[in-house]
Formats: C-alpha cells, structure tokens, sequence
C-alpha cells in the first residue's frame, strides 16, 4: 500500500485527473471516506470490495498475486456477516476456486456465515459521457442470499444493476467485454494495413461504414493496445482455455496482430524519414507526441507509446516524447529504463530540432495545427 497516496486522499486531494479533487474533499470533509493502511478496520466494515490490479506474468500467464495477498490480509479478519465482493477482471472461477477455500480456511462458511460475489469493474478513464453511477454494474452471486446482497449494495451506487446467475458468469461478462474490443481493434488494425498498400484512407472508409444505422460499430486503428484491461484481459481467458482442452486461435491472433502494431508505425516513420531525407531512423531525432495510452488522461499502464520508444531508439533513433498530462515518466514493470524520463517542450524553436513528429496519443490540448505548420 503506498502510504503517501492514502494520506494525500485523507488530504482530500485526488491524484487522479478524472477525478475532482472537490469529489475526494467533500466526501472526507463529510466522514464519508476514509482510506487507510490499517487492515485491522476490515473488521468494523460490513462490505468488502476487492479492486487490486491483475496484470499478466512474463510469461503472459495470469498473475493473481495481488488478489492472493489481499485475500489474505482479509481472511484473519473475516467475520460473520461480511459480504466480499471482488472486482479484479480474472478467469472464470476465481471467485469459487480461489477466493472462497481461502476464506473459509479459518472456518466460517460461504453462503452460510459471509457471503461472495463477483462485480467487474466498468470505466472508460477520460469519456465524460459516462460516470460511476450510470454505468449498469452486472453481479454474480455464490448463492442467491450473496446475489440479493451484493445487488442491494450496488443498487445504492448505481442506476442499474445486472444480476447473473453465477460468480463465473459474471467473470466471463467481464472478459467478453474486453475481449470483444480486442479483437475489433485488431480487425481494423489489420485492414489499415491493406487498405494503406491500396492506398485508400481507413479513416475515411470507417466513417462513411458507420452512417449504417445497423450491424457495424465503428473501431479505430493504433499504434497497439494499452490501458489495464484490453491489451491483458483476452490471456485470461485463453490460459483458462487450456484446461478445457480449447483453442483459442482467433483470440490469440487478434493479441499477435495488436502486439505487432508498433513495429508497424515505427516502420512507416523509417520509409517516411527515408523519402524525406535519405537517412531513415539511425541518428534521426524523432518527437513521440502522447505518452498515456489514451486521449486526455495520464494513465500509463500498458502504453504503447513506451513501446515505440523502445523500438526507435533499438534502431539508432534519438527520441524525447511530449505528454501534457505526463510530465515525467513513471516507473514500470515492462518499461523500467524509460522512468524518469521527463516531457519536452512543444514550442516552434524546440520542434526544429527534430526529424520527424509521431503522434501517438492524440490529447485534445495538444495544438495540431502547429505541428502541422511546424
């Protein structure tokens, strides 16, 4: 638990951009909330949401650490009564076969003395047309008295609630959800590389695509997948695949297309740099412009901008990145020796000095025209 973050949230101040401070201040000012390094206080609660990140291992395997340790931090202090509610995106059946022996270790009974569910988290960071409160919230119970329960809790924060009829269905919901996006996403990352070697504009064929008023939702083409859920959600599913004895081939090409997107940009910046001036990558002084993974927040996770600074800079590119709402690289774990790196500035004099601009992440305060002048 970082420290420093529960006290800046007792400060009533938000570390979070979409989030307003004046949301944080109001609630503690009011005693409506409290954060806390004191696990001892899970006693005093009546409800119990786990929301701890669950990425991927090394390996690309499900790496459930964090929701182990948290599970048994809470396990000690578990009490008649308690509903436990996990909202960490996993596999179908972590609820049941994880989450539920190692809270009735110490002898209380799911269904009987606690109670279970399963929520998935659902947010778009950055979209204003939809909030906490107006997304519907789908929730699985381990039993119906867990069910009734968890939907009574959400149903105070919420609009709609969506009962499913198990913690597993509830967890493939989630992942249905993600996966869905992924492989969307790689269809029209695909077909931006046909349609570029036809030399038609993808953007233009999926604008005019989406005036049809049925069967089409328009995704977009990119650099690669980022953010905490899209790009790792799709190998939960396809590592539980394999205990059943299924192929998950389509799901895994579409992660394989994704994963080979930056290559591809970086590819296009070489051959542009090279009609240009002859000299391609090696030595060229290159501008990432957008270091979050998506427009107008300063979320890092994932990100594929970091990713193509990693390949440019493997074939001999100097690059710096400009991020409005990332002033400095945070430490990651895929992408630790870019920490600390800070953002450049976006002025007429300091764009001379670079090659080329790629404009990974397209934030709104980000003035186009200029870099297009410029």
């Amino acid at each position: 638990i970082d420290a420093a973050r529960v006290e800046q949230i007792n400060r009533g101040e938000s570390f979070i951009k979409h989030i307003p401070t004046e949301a944080i201040a109001e609630a503690t000012r009011d005693g409506r909330f409290q954060a806390t390094v004191d696990f001892n206080l899970l006693r005093e609660a009546d409800a119990i949401l786990i929301a701890v990140p669950t990425p991927l291992s090394k390996q690309r395997e499900p790496d459930l650490s964090y929701v182990e340790r948290t599970v048994e931090a809470i396990a000690p202090r578990l009490r008649k009564g308690h509903l436990v509610v996990l909202e960490s995106t996993t596999w179908p059946g972590t609820t049941v076969e994880i989450i539920e022996p190692r809270l009735e270790a110490g002898g209380l009974k799911s269904g009987t003395d606690f109670f279970l569910a399963f929520s998935p988290e659902r947010e778009d960071p950055g979209n204003l047309d939809f909030s906490t409160s107006t997304i519907p919230k789908v929730v699985g119970g381990d039993g119906a008295d867990a069910l009734a329960l968890a939907s009574e809790l959400y149903s105070a924060l919420v609009s709609k609630t969506v009962p499913v009829s198990s913690t597993a269905t509830a967890e493939a919901v989630k992942l249905t959800e993600n996966i869905f996006r992924a492989v969307n996403i790689a269809l029209v990352n695909e077909l931006k590389v046909i349609y570029a070697k036809m030399g038609i504009d993808v953007w233009e064929v999926i604008d005019a695509a989406k005036t049809k008023p049925f069967g089409f939702m328009p995704f977009y083409p990119g650099p690669g997948l980022g953010g905490h859920c899209i790009p790792i959600d799709p190998f939960y599913l396809t590592w539980k695949a394999r205990e059943f004895d299924v192929s998950t081939r389509f799901i895994e090409l579409a992660g394989q297309i994704n994963t080979e997107m930056p290559h591809y940009v970086v590819d296009r910046v070489a051959e542009a740099l090279d009609r240009r001036t002859g000299k391609g990558l090696n030595g060229a002084r290159i501008l990432v412009v957008g270091i979050a993974y998506k427009k107008n927040i300063e979320d890092m996770r994932e990100s594929p901008s970091l990713r193509l600074i990693e390949i440019l800079e493997g074939r001999g590119a100097q690059t710096d990145y400009h991020d409005p709402f990332v002033p400095i690289i945070p430490m990651t774990r895929e992408h630790a020796s870019l920490a600390g790196r800070a953002s450049a500035d976006l002025s007429t004099a300091a764009l001379g000095g670079f090659d080329a601009v790629l404009i990974a992440t397209d934030h709104d305060a980000v003035d186009y025209r200029m870099l297009a002048r410029e």
